[in-house]
């Protein structure tokens, strides 16, 4: 973690400012903890990854073999005991740990998808901005392209296997956080460009833009989906479409720009392995405050 981010970043829970209780620091901060002294709350940074989740044991409890590997990883006594602590609240049948993996490799091996590259076009053409956020950022594909053009850049994501693949990739004015989408880690801070690429499908659309909206005062939105909403327990129970994701922006002040006002249908392949590709179709929309 880089110690700038410390500026940008807020308690989730109460909105607070967090304070860097670091144990291991070189270009950046190894292993440590960001503390609420309010709400009393610690987030490990470990191998340089922050995870600022409101309840950790809980983000742990669907992730065992992750926390196996957190407590190998610790170097330093208060992190390791930490998450012994968090991971004896118990556990779910359910393990997100090798699915994230999975996932990972799959986005590392479909990083040649043409719809990257047109993403990365249209950032180009953005004049550069202070401050620059995308969620979903899973191996950090589109948010390198954003460092590039932007001072400060953060990257989100729940999967802390994308995000280890993202750190391998070293940049000064780029950090990357183990986060919920819709958790206030920044707190009152504003952006002046938040991406969300393929993202509505499964989280709650409309939570989803009024968060994002609340991040925006003066700036640009790019999002894309391929609609697919169809993915049982885990569905969304209220997604949109072309037309009704187009007017929720307009509701929250956003205007769409014109080249983007009408359905579009952008090739993303993911090779899901040597014998299975899969190719979805999305739509991309560009907005502005």
């Amino acid at each position: 973690m880089h110690e700038f981010s410390l500026d940008y970043l807020a308690c989730p829970r109460c909105n607070s400012a967090l304070e860097l209780n670091s144990f291991c620091a070189q270009t950046e901060i190894d292993e440590g903890f960001l503390e609420c002294h309010v709400c009393n709350l610690s987030f490990p940074i470990i191998n340089k990854i922050p995870i600022i989740w409101d309840n950790f044991s809980k983000y742990l409890s669907v992730r065992t073999i992750l926390g196996k590997n957190l407590f190998q990883m610790a170097n330093h006594e208060k992190i390791k005991n930490f998450i012994k602590t968090s991971m004896s609240y118990g556990k779910t049948n359910l393990d997100r740990t090798s699915l994230e993996e999975k996932w990972t490799n799959i986005y590392r091996d479909s990083k040649r998808s043409k719809f990257y590259t047109i993403i990365k076009n249209k950032i180009a053409r953005i004049s550069k901005t202070s401050l620059a956020l995308e969620y979903g950022c899973s191996i950090g594909l589109i948010t390198k392209s954003l460092a590039k053009h932007h001072e400060i850049v953060f990257g989100i994501d729940q999967s802390y296997s994308a995000i280890s693949f993202a750190k391998k990739s070293k940049t000064e004015n780029l950090d990357y956080f183990v986060a919920d989408t819709l958790s206030p880690i920044f707190g009152n801070t504003k952006f002046d460009l938040v991406i969300a690429l393929n993202l509505l499908d499964i989280v709650e659309p409309d939570k989803l833009l009024r968060h994002v909206s609340g991040q925006i005062s003066k700036g640009f939105f790019m999002l894309s989906t391929p609609y697919d909403f169809e993915r049982g327990i885990n569905s969304v129970r209220y997604p949109l479409n072309a037309v009704s994701l187009r007017a929720k922006l307009n509701d929250l002040g956003f205007s769409v720009y014109a080249g983007t006002k009408n359905p579009s249908y952008h090739n993303w392949n993911l090779k899901i392995n040597s014998r299975c590709t899969l190719n979805y179709r999305v739509d991309f929309v560009m907005a502005k405050k």
